[in-house]
């Protein structure tokens, strides 16, 4: 099983919670001490192999040597976790477009790269590929214009591959958590492309990375199509679906109340 960025956040831990199941895993990230680190307390508290491979995702040549890596040391890839991402926090009027362009980058072509790889192997064991998406990717959401648009991308990618596919044993899964207790808003873009450093929301009262990753793996088990976790996720899609300007308001509200707002 391949994990993209898994140094950190849910992909952390859903190598544990995999792990913990049995899997062998490929580990890709930037961080590559951090990531050998991972690998050897895995393999010494599950009893797995774990592989650490130095992937950059937004780099075509680094997904292609992750994928390499995979077969090389098990011989076959069973689930490839599109888990890589970013975010930003910005109004669109005010940013660089380098950080869109930094969000596409890794969060739509990571993926693609990746898969495109893995694919032959996949369609033939009858596995498993997975894009680790969001409510963002359903609903678009003020200040992350280059998020919300990079996980719509991935949605309809992911859709696409699964219906090119409906006549083989290949499983698509696209996985949408609501908001998780991660390091992802810490690291997030500002309109510069430079991190924030700190988060604009209470993690405390959030889905933990470890509550997000149970479920995916459950998802995978199950080969099912969709996930989309917390009652306030699936209440946005469903709204957005049935009552979209009422949906509006109701973001904008939520956004208004962040630490340091954007919008007011």
């Amino acid at each position: 099983m391949i994990i993209t960025g898994a140094s950190s956040g849910i992909g952390l831990a859903l190598a544990h919670e995999l792990a913990k199941n049995g899997a062998n895993l490929v580990l890709g990230a930037r961080q590559f001490v951090r990531l050998c680190e991972i690998a050897h307390d895995l393999e010494k508290q599950y009893g797995i192999e774990a592989v650490a491979v130095q992937c950059d995702v937004s780099r075509e040549d680094d997904c292609k040597h992750l994928v390499d890596q995979a077969i090389l040391t098990f011989k076959r890839i069973d689930v490839l976790i599109n888990n890589a991402g970013i975010s930003m926090r910005a109004l669109f009027r005010d940013l660089d477009l380098a950080v869109l362009k930094q969000l596409m980058d890794v969060n739509f072509w990571g993926a693609i790269y990746c898969t495109k790889y893995a694919l032959p192997q996949l369609i033939h064991n009858g596995g498993s590929v997975v894009g680790i998406s969001s409510i963002a990717g359903y609903r678009g959401l003020p200040g992350r214009t280059g998020y919300s648009a990079s996980k719509f991308a991935l949605n309809g990618f992911m859709e696409s591959l699964r219906v090119e596919n409906l006549k083989n044993k290949l499983h698509v899964l696209v996985a949408c958590p609501g908001f998780t207790a991660s390091n992802i808003r810490n690291t997030a873009l500002n309109k510069e492309g430079q991190q924030f450093g700190e988060t604009s929301m209470e993690e405390e009262k959030m889905m933990t990375a470890e509550q997000v990753a149970e479920e995916v793996v459950k998802a995978i088990l199950k080969r099912k199509r969709t996930l989309i976790l917390t009652a306030q996720g699936k209440l946005a899609v469903w709204m957005n679906k049935l009552l979209p300007a009422w949906v509006d308001k109701q973001v904008f509200k939520l956004f208004a109340k962040e630490k340091n707002p954007l919008i007011k």
